[in-house]
């Protein structure tokens, strides 16, 4: 691989055997390359592939350019530790990831510096609605800490998570991951207060039900919602599920006010789906 522009002495930008930008890291890996010239392999630690298509992970340059304003103490314990616990291998097609966690992390480890503790308010919603990436954060945490000092506090595992939820959308802005854990919130609020269920996480049909919204907000963002107008199966569900379907259109409703997109007529349905599932299975458990 040719260096195609010289960031730092950590982070190269170049081009694969594919033809593909690539960013390149590694200590030192920057000192003795120049542009045009072939890179020392022996110092390439990770390469991280800009995503396809148009968004923030897929500008090169400007994905190389904020990996070069991070420190290389800190780049190289978060890119380590997402290498340790199995979130990212050793070429990442998701460099956004690293970055925002080396972000927050060199923030964290200044704030502790400091003796600045910060609480955060959502650790409750995310342990509920994002159990999965709320445990891969804490093992996260663990790997990151093995790298850094001063050590970060448990409560940081609240704000890695979010950072691994935000990482399936493709705006990069994890100001729309708080507005999903709202919106979710909500949801199940509407529900609980409309049936009277129990919508803690353990029940299997809310657990699913979390699943499916989570996609349909990726769905959402990406501008690829299920089919703008009814199928026969949405079309069934609704006929089926009349009571479930009204739920399912305020839901659809709570979706619009927060972030000014219609549902199509089948996301309403599969909502609605989702929503007679939880009641049957409350029905069931009762009985």
């Amino acid at each position: 691989m040719k260096a195609l522009r010289v960031l730092n002495n950590n982070v190269v930008l170049s081009r694969d055997e594919k033809g593909r930008p690539v960013i390149l890291t590694g200590r030192g890996i920057g000192f003795g390359s120049q542009q045009g010239k072939p890179v020392d392999q022996s110092l390439i630690e990770r390469v991280f592939v800009p995503a396809d298509g148009p968004g923030p992970g897929a500008d090169p340059d400007r994905l190389a350019e904020a990996l070069a304003l991070i420190s290389e103490e800190v780049l190289e314990a978060v890119v380590t530790a997402l290498g340790d616990v199995g979130i990212e291998g050793r070429e990442s097609t998701r460099p956004t990831l690293a970055i925002a966690v080396a972000d927050h992390v060199a923030g964290a480890l200044d704030r502790a510096a400091r003796g600045i503790v910060i609480e955060y308010p959502l650790r409750a919603e995310v342990q509920t609605l994002y159990a999965t990436e709320y445990a891969q954060a804490q093992l996260l945490l663990q790997a990151i800490n093995e790298h850094v000092s001063p050590q970060l506090e448990a409560s940081e595992a609240t704000p890695l998570a979010l950072h691994l939820v935000n990482a399936g959308f493709v705006s990069g802005d994890l100001s729309f991951t708080y507005t999903m854990t709202g919106v979710i919130q909500q949801m199940l609020a509407v529900i609980r207060e409309r049936y009277g269920l129990d919508v803690s996480h353990e029940s299997m049909s809310v657990a699913r039900f979390i699943t499916h919204v989570r996609y349909l907000f990726v769905r959402v963002q990406q501008h690829r919602q299920l089919k703008g107008h009814e199928s026969t199966i949405g079309v069934g569900i609704r006929q089926y599920y009349p009571e479930a379907t009204r739920t399912a259109q305020q839901l659809a409703t709570i979706v619009e006010l927060r972030l000014g997109r219609q549902l199509s007529e089948d996301e309403v349905s599969y909502l609605a789906l989702h929503v007679a599932r939880m009641t049957m299975e409350s029905d069931s458990a009762a009985a």
